[in-house]
């Protein structure tokens, strides 16, 4: 299903506040619905396991990073601030990378 191109949200380049503005257009745009940055999205009940997969994709593809292992727990996708959070993390450099 193809989402209309008038998504005037500027891009996120990193920033927490704006990962999460993007991420609740993102939300209200596919739900029909306003959200808080706190707000649990799964909690009401009327969203399910494929529209966690398509936020684990929409992160991957917005933001650039591998939602893997154990990042895949619902509770780093039960709210906004919860997946900025993610994606922070996961730009971040690896501390002491294998250098090898």
């Amino acid at each position: 299903m193809a989402m209309p191109s008038d998504r005037a949200v500027p891009e996120p380049l990193g920033d927490p506040g704006d990962i999460e503005t993007e991420l609740l257009h993102h939300l209200e745009l596919r739900t029909g619905k306003t959200w808080s940055a706190d707000a649990d999205v799964f909690g009401s009940g009327g969203l399910s396991s494929l529209f966690a997969m398509e936020l684990v994709v929409h992160l991957e593809q917005t933001y650039g990073i591998a939602v893997r292992g154990a990042d895949l727990q619902m509770d780093n996708f039960r709210t906004a601030r919860s997946m900025a959070a993610l994606v922070g993390r996961l730009r971040r450099p690896a501390v002491g990378g294998s250098g090898a």
